[in-house]
């Protein structure tokens, strides 16, 4: 997955800040680390505030299913 589409992504769940929209963001940001890193993840969390939206913090490891 590109940075860009990660992000359209992203903004997409971000948006809607729901129960099911946290679990989606996970499973973004598990791409996001398997393809760029975990830098990529963090910067993502913290442009998103995605620790204030949904307790997600830089510097977690996100695993895919």
């Amino acid at each position: 997955m590109t940075l860009e589409k990660a992000r359209e992504l992203l903004a997409v769940q971000a948006n809607m800040g729901g129960g099911y929209n946290r679990n989606a963001t996970r499973l973004i940001l598990a791409e996001v680390k398997l393809d760029h890193g975990q830098g990529a993840v963090d910067a993502f969390i913290r442009e998103f505030d995605l620790e204030t939206l949904f307790g997600l913090k830089p510097g977690t490891d996100f695993k895919t299913p």
